[in-house]
């Protein structure tokens, strides 16, 4: 197995260029603590990323949708990545991935993470940001305005990728994980961070949003969208001020299982995104939720409460297997 050696004061991409584009053989890329201020691409298969712990390895840039581009457009959101990962059978561990371009009413969204690839693993990994933080691609069919796809996958096909999330940190406050992935959340921590500005909306009871922790757009006829498992909910936001998420495309399917939430989660759990439609077409749904922010009898209508017996179709092995039975695990 090849093996190279990363410092902070080398180049990471250098490193990840110098692995041939048919790679066909596990590579293992060690990264030196330090911060890595890199905008990455990630299109070789079979790589191996690890760091010495995700709080003294981290890869950062700041990027963001408003930035003016030299193509003489707005940079927007899919080309706002701090590293984008296009490839196929990826591990990453003890790593932090950085957006730090500012909060998203200043700057518009600035993503994280960009991920477009199947049998993709980050363990204890760390991903923080503000407005978009992780994008679990690919993305929707179609753009609602001109433009809004602008971006590496604009014009590629459309791949279900599978993608575990194990023992990881996501921080951010708007629609911070997002996309057309199965993805699985299993023993993760999401903390929705309170903005220092005005809420971003306000509805009855109570009035004030001031965050989504999800915008799944989950392409109809997919069997698997996002699963979090065994994951804790926190957040600095007050009370019933966050909802779990809301449908970016109108065949989302979300579904939380033994999670602990806290009270920052909004009695009803799930917001319509003024799609009423989406009422019939999404899966929201949640089994054993417990902390102050459950609460299965306040949730909307649209959102189901599972039953042990049907918990079962979404076991991570399950949810993960596809064609080749892939569990999650390192490849």
């Amino acid at each position: 197995m090849k093996e190279l050696y990363v410092t902070p004061s080398s180049s990471l991409q250098t490193a990840l260029d110098s692995i041939p584009k048919g790679n066909a053989e596990p590579v293992t890329i060690r990264l030196a603590p330090g911060t890595y201020r890199e905008k990455l691409v990630i299109d070789r298969p079979f790589l191996r990323l690890f760091g010495e712990s995700p709080e003294n390895t981290t890869i950062v840039f700041g990027d963001y949708a408003l930035k003016p581009w030299d193509d003489g457009f707005k940079c927007g959101t899919f080309r706002s990545y701090s590293v984008f990962i296009d490839t196929h059978d990826f591990f990453a561990e003890n790593i932090s991935f950085v957006n730090d371009a500012g909060l998203g009413k200043d700057v518009g969204q600035a993503v994280a993470l960009y991920v477009d690839g199947d049998r993709i693993t980050f363990e204890n990994c760390r991903f923080l940001g503000s407005q978009d933080t992780l994008f679990t691609g690919p993305l929707p069919p179609k753009e609602i305005e001109p433009g809004g796809f602008r971006g590496p996958k604009e014009f590629a096909e459309r791949v279900n990728g599978r993608h575990y999330y194990h023992h990881c940190f996501i921080c951010g406050d708007i629609d911070f994980i997002f996309g057309s992935a199965t993805a699985y959340f299993e023993d993760c921590e999401i903390f929705a961070k309170k903005p220092d500005h005005e809420p971003i909306e306000r509805v009855q009871n109570p009035p004030e949003i001031y965050s989504y922790l999800t915008a799944a757009s989950t392409p109809k006829g997919q069997e698997y969208g996002y699963v979090f498992e065994n994951c804790i909910l926190s957040s600095d936001c007050p009370k019933a001020s966050v909802y779990l998420g809301r449908p970016w495309r109108n065949y989302a399917k979300t579904v939380f299982l033994n999670c602990e939430m806290g009270e920052h989660i909004h009695p009803e759990g799930f917001h319509d995104w003024k799609k009423a439609d989406a009422h019939d077409t999404c899966f929201y749904a949640e089994y054993n939720s417990r902390g102050a922010g459950a609460s299965p009898d306040t949730r909307a209508d649209f959102v189901r409460q599972l039953t042990r017996e049907e918990i079962s179709h979404f076991a991570r092995e399950k949810v993960l297997a596809g064609q080749d039975g892939w569990d999650g695990k390192l490849v």
